[in-house]
C-alpha cells in the first residue's frame, strides 16, 4: 500500500512540474534588470508598450497565453494583473508575443485586453499600464500563463521585467 501511494504521489508531482515547464524570454531590449529607456508611462514622458516575449515549450493544448503585468513595490497593483492583463492567441509549442500599445483596448491580430489595469485617476488605462513609478526604483514583473479554453491554466511562469 505504501509503495503504491508513494508512486501515485510521485506521478502526480511529475505531471504538475511538467505542466509549468515552459520558458519565457523578454526581447526588444528588455533585460529583466531595468526597464528600457522610454518604456515607462506617458505621465513620466515615456511611450511604453508591453515587453515583447519569446516563449518555448508551451504545454500541449495551449490555445492562448495570458500575461498579467504587476508592480511588486506598489501593493494595489502588485498581483493578478495590477498593470493590466493581455491575452495572446497562440498555436503550437512556441510563440512570439509582440509589444502592444499601452492604455488601449484596441489591439491587433486577435490580441485582447483580458482585464484593464486597476490604476485610477490620471493613471487610469483601458488596458496595459507601463511602469509608472516615476523612476523610484519600483520592480515590475509579469506572470505568464498557458491557457486552454476560457479559464484552464496549463502552466505558469514568472518573468522579471526590471526596475524603473
Amino acid at each position: 500500500m505504501f509503495r503504491i501511494t508513494t508512486t501515485l504521489i510521485a506521478l502526480s508531482l511529475a505531471s504538475v512540474t511538467h505542466a509549468a515547464d515552459f520558458k519565457v524570454k523578454l526581447t526588444g531590449g528588455w533585460n529583466g534588470k531595468s526597464v528600457p529607456a522610454g518604456q515607462h508611462c506617458k505621465l513620466h514622458g515615456g511611450k511604453g508598450k508591453t515587453p515583447p516575449m519569446s516563449i518555448s515549450g508551451l504545454p500541449a493544448g495551449t490555445e492562448w497565453v495570458l500575461v498579467e503585468y504587476n508592480d511588486r513595490d506598489f501593493q494595489p497593483l502588485s498581483k493578478r494583473g495590477g498593470h493590466g492583463s493581455i491575452g495572446y492567441p497562440v498555436s503550437g509549442a512556441s510563440a512570439k508575443l509582440p509589444a502592444v500599445a499601452a492604455r488601449s483596448n484596441k489591439l491587433p491580430n486577435g490580441i485582447f485586453v483580458h482585464k484593464r489595469a486597476r490604476s485610477s485617476g490620471s493613471y487610469a488605462s483601458k488596458g496595459y499600464l507601463p511602469p509608472c513609478s516615476g523612476g523610484k526604483g519600483n520592480r515590475y514583473f509579469a506572470d505568464v500563463h498557458a491557457m486552454q479554453g476560457k479559464k484552464k491554466k496549463l502552466g505558469s511562469v514568472r518573468v522579471e521585467m526590471g526596475k524603473y
